[in-house]
C-alpha cells in the first residue's frame, strides 16, 4: 500500500491529486516549489514505473511546469528526481529566479527554509490549484 514518506509529509502541503501523483507544495517560501509523488509502492526510480505510468508522470510534470510558468514567470524551472535523502520517487519542480537566495546554485543547503505567511500561502495555493486544472 502506498504511503507518503514522513519527511515529504512534514515538509509539504497537499495541493491536489493527479491521476498518478500527489501534488505537493513545499513549505519553503524561498522558492515556488511543487513536488509530484507517484502513488506507487516501493518505487525509487522513474524507470521502475510501468510504461503507462512513466508517460502519465511526464504528462503531469509538463502540466505542473506549464502551470508554474504561468503563475510565477520564473527565469528557469528546475525539474528533477534526486532522492539522495528521500528515496521514494518524487519529482521536484522549482521556480528559480536570477535574484533568488541560491542562484545559480542548487536550492538545497544554501539558505534556511522560510515558512509562508498565511496570506501568501493562501494566494499561492489558489493560483496553483486553478492553473493545474487541465
Amino acid at each position: 500500500m502506498f504511503q507518503l514518506d514522513k519527511r515529504l509529509l512534514a515538509d509539504t502541503l497537499l495541493l491536489g491529486d493527479f491521476p498518478l501523483s500527489l501534488v505537493l507544495l513545499s513549505r519553503d517560501a524561498n522558492y515556488p516549489w511543487v513536488i509530484l509523488v507517484p502513488r506507487r509502492e516501493s518505487i525509487t526510480e522513474v524507470y521502475q514505473l510501468e510504461l503507462a505510468d512513466q508517460s502519465q508522470l511526464l504528462r503531469e510534470s509538463c502540466l505542473t511546469a506549464r502551470a508554474m510558468s504561468e503563475v510565477f514567470s520564473p527565469d528557469k524551472l528546475n525539474i528533477g528526481a534526486l532522492g539522495n535523502i528521500v528515496s521514494q520517487l518524487h519529482l521536484h519542480h522549482i521556480a528559480r529566479y536570477t535574484d533568488d537566495a541560491a542562484w545559480p546554485a542548487p536550492v538545497w543547503g544554501t539558505v534556511d527554509a522560510v515558512p509562508y505567511t498565511p496570506d501568501k500561502l493562501s494566494v499561492c495555493i489558489v493560483r496553483l490549484q486553478s492553473a493545474l486544472v487541465p
